[in-house]
């Protein structure tokens, strides 16, 4: 017999309404769109009303976006800025979905082979699959004939339409005391010096670096890198960090797996193009050292309360947050679309050919770190949403103000 709750339901029927209301609460997003299509589409579901945005809020990011040394020719071609459909009325959220559309530019140069409707005249199919990209295994599972079909979609040129959701997810959280920053560690073999005390203010000029380096010797040795591998006719991937600062303890839970904030990010990050790994603080660094070296001691003060002097753990310990910097790090691979193709198969002959020789860029790594703010952002804000909840801006401060004097959190 099934136990009951105040609320008069069964146990498993209160504890599916409490998950249905969590996920009710929660930023949901989805993105459409072709890299040489009309455009790209975003829907940001769960933000509160109340929340002031500016066009640049948004189509900074997108700027941000297409910065970095060893971009290629499509960068010069767009200049992406979002424009707002729905959700908005004179610059503060309504609480309904936010619309936003973000134009391709080059679709001028594509409009007979990526119109969505019937043309007169033939268009060449591609049968040339690109080893590292999602060409072969796409038209194996949906029965296409054309590559086409698949690496416009599996395209990159997609993030934009998530940086597009990201800024808007940024600006929520920074209205709760949040902020999301980003930096680059390493390309090729190019090491930026490692830093554990970095505060906010020291991102102020990132993304005046070429390849947003904090580093200013790894900065000059990673554009002299990225230059090398393009007269190589080769491209190069690297390793990026988020940190977020200012993030209240006990976002995510121990208590299931689909609830641990570590996994949630793990998932975002992996979900961008290209990405080969991702660690959370030291990641793959703790494997080598003995537990007593690996873990975050805990201090109390009257001043400080709960601290660390360590974050090791880069702000995530058993699925949920602890207070202190949340430190995301992603590993991109070298972009598939080289100058110099790989070997492949036609998909029409079935005999050996160089794989398809499209524009593409060198190096993207500073593009994917903005990408990942954004991605980082948006599971942040969700938790925020899920955990203090909240119709209106105001109610998901008092909420979030209630629940720090609680716990007794100092920022």
């Amino acid at each position: 017999m099934l136990a009951r709750s105040h609320s008069g339901l069964s146990w498993p029927a209160e504890e599916h309404l409490a998950s249905r209301v969590s996920r009710t609460m929660a930023l949901r997003f989805t993105t459409a769109g072709e890299s040489h299509g009309p455009g790209l589409v975003a829907v940001l579901e769960g933000l509160p009303a109340g929340l002031e945005l500016e066009p640049d809020d948004v189509d900074r990011d997108l700027r941000r976006r297409q910065l970095g040394h060893g971009r290629g020719g499509r960068m010069k071609i767009e200049k992406d800025r979002a424009d707002v459909t729905a959700g908005l009325r004179h610059g503060r959220t309504l609480g309904s979905p936010v619309a936003l559309r973000v134009e391709n530019r080059d679709y001028a140069n594509w409009e007979e082979r990526m119109n969505p409707w019937p043309v007169a005249a033939a268009v060449d199919e591609v049968h040339l699959p690109r080893p590292g990209h999602a060409d072969l295994a796409g038209v194996q599972k949906y029965g296409f004939t054309d590559v086409r079909n698949v690496l416009e979609r599996a395209s990159a040129r997609e993030t934009a339409a998530r940086v597009a959701c990201g800024a808007l997810a940024k600006v929520f959280l920074r209205a709760l005391g949040v902020q999301v920053l980003s930096h680059v560690l390493s390309i090729g073999s190019v090491e930026a010096r490692a830093r554990d005390d970095l505060t906010p203010a020291e991102f102020e000029g990132v993304d005046e670096s070429p390849v947003r380096s904090l580093d200013g010797d790894a900065s000059a040795a990673m554009v002299a890198e990225i230059d090398a591998a393009r007269k190589a006719n080769e491209s190069l991937g690297g390793v990026y960090e988020v940190r977020a600062f200012g993030v209240v303890p006990g976002l995510g839970s121990h208590v299931s797996w689909e609830e641990r904030l570590d996994g949630r990010l793990a998932q975002a990050i992996m979900s961008i193009q290209a990405m080969k790994g991702v660690g959370i603080g030291e990641g793959f660094g703790l494997a080598g050292i003995v537990g007593s070296r690996a873990h975050d001691e805990i201090f109390w003060s009257e001043e400080r309360g709960y601290y660390r002097e360590t974050n090791r753990a880069g702000g995530l310990e058993g699925g949920m947050t602890t207070g202190d910097a949340l430190v995301v790090r992603g590993a991109m691979k070298p972009l598939p679309t080289l100058t110099k193709p790989l070997r492949s198969v036609d998909l029409a002959s079935k005999q050996p050919a160089q794989a398809l020789r499209e524009r593409t860029d060198s190096c993207t790594v500073p593009a994917a770190a903005v990408v990942a703010e954004a991605m980082v952002a948006l599971v942040l804000g969700s938790a925020y949403r899920e955990k203090f909840g909240g119709d209106h801006l105001d109610d998901a401060r008092a909420a979030l103000r209630a629940y720090e004097e609680r716990i007794g959190w100092r920022r």
